[in-house]
């Protein structure tokens, strides 16, 4: 999607397939194989219409207009999430903040409104909304993830250092930085 919107900007229309899958970093026989799981794109010869292809992507992602999340947590990485303008050129916004301290003072200045965790029920439901950040402490992590799974939250995206217990109905996905900086480790000492 990434690689089509920057086609898009730059003015091109149409992508064969082998450009798209070097620019997104895969295989094109792969690419092209992944496409047909969603239907029939592109003209042999032509390539892929990038605006089309872009719109089907983008309906497929759920992405063709903004999906709402809520982030709980507003510690120093729940502020910088929050202060991230990047996920709305993604199709998500983060409508609201909660943290067990909504009034506390913080160093920054940002848009959502950070509310109490007595709220978040309500203000899931009402709002419709199915997806969250976690940035809380490890030792609350599962008692907030069971809290946001009761209110309907099906799709979790997991900063907590912690594997969390949900149902099969519900994806989390985990964000572990000091894994990713030992990952990096290892390869940089062979």
């Amino acid at each position: 999607m990434r690689c089509l919107q920057r086609l898009k900007s730059n003015g091109i229309h149409t992508v064969s397939s082998e450009a798209l899958a070097s620019a997104a970093g895969v295989k094109s026989t792969q690419l092209r194989k992944d496409l047909t799981y969603f239907g029939q794109f592109g003209t042999r010869g032509l390539g892929y219409d990038v605006d089309q292809l872009g719109k089907m992507i983008s309906d497929l992602l759920g992405t063709n207009s903004l999906q709402p999340v809520v982030l709980v947590g507003v510690g120093n990485l729940g502020l910088a999430l929050l202060s991230y303008r990047g996920f709305e050129q993604e199709g998500f916004e983060i409508v609201a903040a909660f943290d067990v301290d909504a009034e506390r003072k913080r160093n920054k200045k940002i848009e959502q409104p950070i509310l109490p965790m007595e709220q978040l029920a309500e203000f899931i439901q009402s709002h419709a909304v199915k997806m969250a950040i976690l940035t809380v402490p490890t030792i609350v992590a599962q008692e907030v993830t069971n809290d946001l799974v009761r209110t309907g939250i099906t799709g979790i995206l997991n900063f907590a250092p912690i594997v969390l217990q949900v149902p099969e109905d519900v994806m989390v996905n985990n964000v572990n930085l000091a894994i990713e900086l030992e990952n990096l480790s290892y390869f940089i000492q062979n």
